[in-house]
């Protein structure tokens, strides 16, 4: 059960990453901002619980900080019609050295701030462990059963009928990019109160490996996320080989959950097939 615990704990901040690029790209819009934006939210997070003492407040707070950062990539993206790559990329080098600096600012540190207070020891029923399945359950209820998500399937799959039944394409795509920094935001918040702290970096690329769950899941919320668990998994057994000293170079398992990545991903996918629209710009009168 503690092993289990430690997997789902792990998992979490690459589940709501991974919930997050599934609705971005949903609506048609590539998000490999996903990176800076759990930047975003734990260094949101990490200022409101240090300034007001509060780790709720700093929940909100990274949900905040990772709409902002998400409404920039989707203005760049959808009314600036910006590479949807380039405009992720130029948010996360954004996002890495704006929290170098505000760390600079604020803790005269660039490298971590002063340590806050978390949610507490809940034990299996951490606060964020509950929110992550129940943020799961509710994203594939949206995506299956709402209109909003049938319009947010249809932008992403066919924009021109879409707009002939009078839906707005590129008000559809922010909304899904919004969603998807709030969602990659409560991540980052995640990370930095589990940790107590922000470090430079924390977010160790479970950004670009919550895009691989999100194809590992075919694009699908309840997939995105079983895939961020499994990744969970893997990085469960790197801590726990690291631990017992197993005699393999520690520079092979510290790779395991990368090479665990890869060969899932390349297991799949060959067989999974992304929205139609998915990364492809989109103009009209209308909009």
């Amino acid at each position: 059960m503690t092993f289990l615990i430690q997997v789902l704990r792990i998992a979490g901040p690459y589940g709501l990453a991974a919930l997050a690029g599934t609705f971005s790209e949903l609506g048609g819009v590539v998000n490999i901002a996903l990176e800076g934006i759990l930047l975003a939210g734990a260094l949101g997070a990490t200022l409101a619980a240090y300034w007001t003492g509060n780790p709720w407040l700093g929940v909100l707070a990274g949900i905040g900080a990772g709409m902002l950062l998400s409404c920039l990539h989707a203005w760049a993206t959808l009314r600036h019609r910006v590479d949807q790559i380039v405009s992720s990329l130029a948010c996360n080098f954004l996002a890495a050295g704006l929290c170098r600096f505000i760390l600079k600012l604020v803790f005269h540190s660039t490298s971590n701030s002063a340590r806050v207070e978390g949610l507490g020891d809940w034990g299996p029923f951490d606060p964020f462990l509950v929110l992550f399945f129940v943020i799961a359950a509710v994203c594939h209820w949206t995506v299956y059963r709402t209109r909003f998500g049938l319009r947010l399937r249809a932008v992403g799959e066919h924009p021109k009928a879409a707009e002939s039944l009078g839906i707005s394409v590129l008000a559809m795509r922010f909304k899904g990019v919004l969603l998807s920094g709030a969602l990659a935001g409560l991540g980052g918040a995640w990370l930095a109160l589990e940790q107590h702290q922000f470090t430079d970096g924390m977010s160790g690329g479970r950004g670009y490996i919550a895009l691989a769950a999100v194809i590992l899941g075919r694009w699908t919320p309840l997939g995105a996320a079983g895939a961020a668990i499994f990744f969970g998994l893997a990085e469960s057994l790197q801590i726990i080989l690291q631990a017992y000293g197993v005699s393999i170079p520690t520079q092979f398992v510290q790779m395991l959950p990368y090479l665990m990545t890869l060969a899932a991903v390349a297991g799949v996918a060959g067989k999974s097939r992304p929205p139609a629209a998915d990364g492809i710009p989109y103009s009209s009168e209308q909009d």
